[in-house]
């Protein structure tokens, strides 16, 4: 009993990995974070700010983790390598890679009930597709080159998906198009990397549902916590009725990471409470 308990264990366990986590200042990124650490990781925080990023990798700290503050603005490539050569000057290696940076900008956001062709300006779609895909793909060149190199071809790295792209929100045509593009930069990278240094080396996504973060919260619920009739439009279409709790993300997350998905790959794993399963009757 207690061999099939630690060999259950062990499939969980990140013991011994070093992990980059970029948009790891925020709500979800912080969560997951906080969950690869808990399951044994050493985490370097990327963020924008430093001093953000020193907060974070300070609360991984007072836990007992392995902690690093990265400053680095992910559609810069300088500044991702130079990130990259602290992880390795710390720590060595590069396990797994989080890519947990993006989100939506106000420039391309229709206001409700704003035409189309009035209001989806092309600035703010094209800001918004760099940030969520340019902002995925810089990185997971960056640091998937540490996983590849050496002969050693191991690692993982989960990007972030979302609910917009299954099915196009209202609203966020730049911000749909962008997480739609991200999980076909998923499976597309998950063959290569797989057919060229072999299977040690797997990509995957996870699609959040709706959680309150620092961007969607006024969308959703206003100054007294009570639902707008955008949040309300989403909790009627969401089975579980509730929106989710950052460490749900978490644990799937460190799921994908660790020995037990050693067959998965480029998967996008939706974390929605049944959003993305139901037809809305």
């Amino acid at each position: 009993m207690q061999e099939n308990g630690g060999g259950l264990r062990e499939m969980f366990s990140l013991e011994g990995r070093v992990a980059v986590v970029t948009g790891g200042t925020g709500v979800l990124g912080g969560a997951v974070a906080a969950g690869l650490a808990r399951a044994g990781a050493r985490v370097g925080v990327l963020g924008r700010r430093r001093e953000r990023a020193e907060r974070a990798a300070h609360r991984l700290a007072a836990e007992g983790a392995g902690a690093l503050a990265l400053q680095a603005d992910v559609l810069d490539e300088e500044q991702l390598r130079r990130a990259r050569e602290e992880v390795l000057e710390r720590w060595g290696r590069v396990d797994i890679l989080i890519n947990a940076a993006g989100g939506n900008v106000p420039g391309a956001v229709l206001e409700a009930g704003e035409d189309v062709f009035q209001g989806l300006g092309i600035e703010g779609f094209r800001e918004v597709l760099d940030l969520n895909l340019f902002g995925t793909v810089l990185p997971s060149l960056v640091f998937g080159e540490a996983m590849a190199a050496g002969g050693r071809a191991e690692g993982c790295v989960v990007n972030f998906s979302s609910m917009a792209a299954i099915r196009p929100l209202s609203r966020v045509a730049g911000y749909s198009a962008a997480k739609a593009a991200v999980e076909n930069f998923t499976r597309w990278f998950a063959v290569e990397l797989a057919r060229r240094y072999g299977p040690g080396i797997r990509v995957n996504a996870v699609a959040p549902g709706f959680f309150l973060g620092e961007q969607n919260r006024d969308l959703l619920v206003d100054g007294d916590g009570n639902l707008t009739a955008r949040g309300r439009a989403v909790i009627e279409h969401t089975p579980m009725g509730r929106f989710g709790k950052p460490e749900e993300l978490a644990g799937a997350v460190v799921w994908l990471c660790g020995p037990g998905a050693s067959f998965v790959t480029g998967a996008v794993v939706p974390v929605d409470g049944g959003f993305s399963a139901f037809g809305g009757v």
